[in-house]
């Protein structure tokens, strides 16, 4: 039973995070969390060392250092594998669709992580234009679709901390709008969702914290209910 004064374990808690690529430093000690059932928006310009901070994340780069914990489990010494069986699921900005497979043997590729991953039939209710293409190869689905297959693949796996990098990146306004109906779903089901995203017209609603980065460090951090108040001041932070 939880104290008056007790906070709830977060899903994700980050401390002191250094990452390098070689000789280049790209993080410089960041830190957040994130509370289960929560929306959270890295935002910053390109080279800020957000989507280092996702890869780090998940082990995929070589060198880091400091502390993640994921559902109270240290991973900062964890193989990518042993971070995804956690119940992490990441989907990366290239997406990764295999062009030799059809759309559907692309989302049952992943092995299933924890129980209560979407079923097939929950995933073609949820993205119709999949259950359309599902015997078309990877390379034939538009950028919109292999979108909704990246993510379908990750929700099959049962994960429930999802880390989303510019799910929205060059997709048509009417697309974009679909994701931003999906997040907003999948936040209702319990998901809890890191994004990192460089269109801040479509994290803006979604979101209930936003932390912005510069030069691989957290630069200013502000509520859902504060955006209205900060906004006129992110230009600096969000420029190209």
């Amino acid at each position: 039973m939880h104290t008056k004064d007790s906070t709830p374990q977060a899903v994700l808690s980050v401390q002191d995070l250094h990452a390098h690529y070689g000789e280049s430093h790209v993080l410089h000690g960041i830190g957040f969390e994130v509370q289960a059932g929560e929306v959270v928006t890295l935002l910053g310009r390109n080279g800020a060392g957000r989507t280092t901070t996702l890869k780090s994340i998940m082990g995929l780069v070589p060198k880091r250092h400091g502390s993640i914990h994921i559902e109270g489990v240290e991973a900062i010494h964890l193989e990518p594998h042993q971070i995804a069986q956690l119940g992490i699921g990441f989907c990366p900005e290239e997406r990764g669709i295999f062009s030799s497979l059809t759309c559907e043997e692309n989302l049952l590729l992943p092995p299933l992580l924890k129980p209560g991953g979407m079923t097939l039939e929950s995933l073609y209710e949820l993205f119709p234009n999949l259950l359309e293409r599902k015997d078309s190869p990877g390379t034939k689905l538009s950028g919109g679709e292999q979108q909704m297959l990246a993510l379908a693949r990750i929700l099959r796996t049962g994960a429930k901390l999802l880390l989303l990098d510019e799910i929205s990146e060059g997709l048509a306004p009417v697309i974009v709008q679909s994701l931003a109906r999906l997040i907003i779903k999948l936040k209702a089901a319990g998901f809890t969702i890191v994004m990192v995203e460089q269109n801040f017209r479509f994290a803006a609603p979604l979101a209930d914290r936003f932390y912005v980065m510069d030069r691989g460090q957290i630069v200013q951090t502000f509520e859902q209910s504060e955006l209205e108040r900060v906004g006129p001041n992110l230009k600096e932070f969000l420029g190209v």
